[in-house]
């Protein structure tokens, strides 16, 4: 048994080394973003804590939507029939282009709201423009969101990795510009984060069009894009996909996201404490779902190939990988957790709120990668609707309200709230684990 699950380990990793390496450059893009602002100004830090968790929901339930088109794609690979993968992607594009309106649509509305939610007042004016520009940047978002699962679904994983790392390197050099005004550069702070953002994604969304058209490994491919049509079929199967995984996603990133009302009660330090450590969990969590979106491509190819044992070892050797690299990464932020506050902001206030909390994140770690490979294990077996009642469950009924349980009823503050995530991740986990073992 071992060796039958030593041998999926080269694959994972080939697999997906490529995207580990695309999400670490979105969370440098985050880290950057984060440490810019915060020696900016603390204000603007907490601006930008309530208005990237709420558009970090928006974006993650965005790729889980996205991520219907990776089953489609990889059950294709594994039968074979290379002809018609081109068409799905058009489809994609149509359909996530729809769901991206929607999307700006309803961000939109809670943007109309930001003076009637409990917000701090000095906070608002911050976090107006740079949320407006934040929404804007959704649709260019979810069109690269397409292109990127199109090339994981027929692995090659490499050239979302280049467009991701490329990109990211424009918005650091954009924040670095705009936030301090350097180069004669007007001064614009946390709005000129928000510009660097918004042009970085367009950047990518152009760059995926560009490569799909013209590179020589995607010729095949763009045959029968430029012949297939529009098809209804193909855009409810992809929306049947999507939607699950987006709901799931989307709970999971609300208990975070969400949280952030309850921090935000608690004052300005604890809701820039917040963002910080949501950005060092981003870190872990986009790492694990580099690796889990490998196992949901092997998983889908071997449904596609009709060897359903191969997917369960393809699951439990990602879920090895992944618990291996929670430990390379968790130790040494639990060691130097005193050392992290300090490099986003000058505050010892928030400093200290970071290192106080850092013992809890620790604790969730295993049970993050758990959930994160057995929910994308279940995404590649396209057995996604049950995913809705289990992270409902998780995220909704156990982790939100033990956030305010711990956090306000039993007065532990910002440690309270936090103290909530490590039920939530484990038991959406093992609720996933168990799905996934049952499948025939």
């Amino acid at each position: 048994m071992n060796q039958e699950l030593t041998r999926h380990y080269p694959t994972l990793l080939r697999l997906g080394f490529p995207i580990m390496v695309g999400q670490l450059g979105t969370i440098v893009m985050g880290l950057a973003d984060t440490l810019m602002i915060g020696h900016h100004s603390t204000q603007e830090l907490a601006a930008a804590s309530f208005a990237n968790n709420i558009i970090a929901l928006v974006l993650i339930s965005a790729i889980g939507f996205s991520y219907g088109l990776t089953p489609m794609v990889g059950a294709l690979l594994g039968e074979g029939r290379l002809e018609l993968i081109g068409g799905k992607l058009k489809n994609a594009l149509v359909v996530n282009g729809l769901m991206g309106l929607l999307m700006m649509v309803i961000t939109g509305v809670l943007w109309l709201c930001l003076d009637h939610i409990g917000l701090p007042k000095e906070v608002v004016p911050l976090v107006r423009p740079y949320m407006l520009i934040l929404i804007l940047s959704i649709l260019p978002q979810m069109f690269f969101n397409a292109y990127k699962q199109f090339s994981d679904g027929i692995q090659d994983t490499r050239t979302p990795m280049w467009l991701l790392l490329a990109g990211n390197g424009l918005n650091i050099v954009g924040n670095a510009v705009l936030i301090f005004g350097l180069f004669g550069a007007p001064e614009l702070g946390l709005t000129g984060a928000g510009l660097a953002t918004l042009l970085s994604r367009l950047f990518l969304w152009g760059a995926a069009v560009l490569v799909f058209h013209t590179a020589k490994h995607y010729r095949l491919h763009r045959v029968r894009f430029a012949f297939s049509r529009v098809q209804r079929d193909d855009l409810l199967q992809l929306s049947r996909l999507g939607i699950p995984v987006m709901l799931q996603m989307g709970m999971e990133s609300a208990s975070f996201a969400l949280s952030a009302f309850y921090v935000g009660w608690l004052g300005t330090a604890s809701l820039a404490a917040h963002n910080i450590m949501n950005t060092v969990g981003q870190l872990c969590f986009m790492l694990y779902y580099g690796m889990a979106a490998a196992v949901a491509v092997q998983v889908s190819y071997y449904r596609g190939a009709g060897d359903m044992p191969e997917t369960k070892r393809v699951a439990q050797a990602g879920l090895y990988l992944t618990w291996a690299m929670a430990l390379v990464i968790t130790l040494p932020i639990f060691l130097f957790r005193h050392q992290i506050g300090p490099l986003f902001t000058s505050s010892s206030q928030v400093a200290d709120l970071v290192a106080a909390v850092i013992p809890v994140f620790a604790v969730y770690q295993l049970g993050d990668a758990l959930q994160c490979i057995y929910g994308n294990a279940l995404r590649g077996m396209a057995d996604v609707k049950p995913l809705i009642p289990m992270a409902f469950i998780a995220y909704f009924l156990i982790s939100l309200p033990l956030g305010y349980l711990f956090g306000f009823i039993f007065s532990w503050g910002f440690i309270g709230v936090w103290m909530a995530f490590p039920f939530g991740l484990t038991s959406a986990g093992l609720m996933y684990w168990r799905r996934f073992i049952n499948n025939e």
